[in-house]
């Protein structure tokens, strides 16, 4: 499996410029060469990840596919909530320091099980939705529609600007005795990092 992220710190910035040009080329090669790895990233399959860019702003949507490994969804069931996380941040490229970040959004869902209504509660923000199977729960988690990233002023008319894209079971927010207890394991390993061009302005 390939988690395919760049370095943004070199100790010289025009090497650093260089080499994350590299990466990027990197990383595309591996996407067309294996298509599969280049999809699916410990546990967590990407399907589509479309960026639009118009008059409203830049928009981006994303469908992945991923079930809650058995473990996770025993700890589920025994009261103890997930959390998961999804990151877009719009990076401009700079060749002579770090790729500096135009904008970053941030989706943060808290998934729980309620042993009374036998429903799954899913907060985002301040709202709250009922499910009744995990898998619907996770569905209004798995993909987005017109999620906007950036106002068209925040854009400009720069071009070559990218997008790198985060999907994440959030393990640090879990209880402190559960993550000393699970370690390291694979289980709980449920992550997906992209990197995808941003279109150019049009002229």
């Amino acid at each position: 499996m390939f988690t395919l992220r760049l370095r943004r710190w070199l100790p010289f910035p025009e090497v650093g410029g260089l080499l994350q040009r590299v990466w990027r080329a990197l990383a595309l090669l591996i996407a067309l060469l294996l298509p599969g790895a280049a999809l699916q990233a410990e546990g967590i399959e990407l399907t589509t990840l479309n960026l639009v860019r118009s008059e409203e702003g830049l928009l981006l949507d994303y469908s992945t596919r991923f079930e809650l490994p058995a473990a996770v969804e025993d700890a589920l069931l025994k009261g103890v909530p997930l959390y998961f996380v999804a990151e877009a941040v719009v990076y401009r490229p700079r060749w002579y320091w770090r790729d500096k970040p135009v904008s970053r959004v941030v989706r943060n869902w808290r998934l729980s099980w309620q042993p009374l209504t036998r429903r799954y509660r899913l907060n985002l923000g301040s709202v709250s939705d009922y499910y009744d199977t995990v898998a619907d729960a996770l569905g209004a988690i798995q993909r987005a529609s017109s999620w906007k990233l950036a106002s068209a002023a925040a854009l400009s008319d720069d071009d070559g600007l990218y997008l790198e894209f985060n999907l994440r079971l959030d393990t640090a927010q879990l209880p402190r005795p559960l993550q000393i207890g699970f370690g390291g394991l694979a289980d709980w390993e449920l992550r997906l990092d992209r990197s995808l061009k941003v279109p150019d302005a049009s002229p």
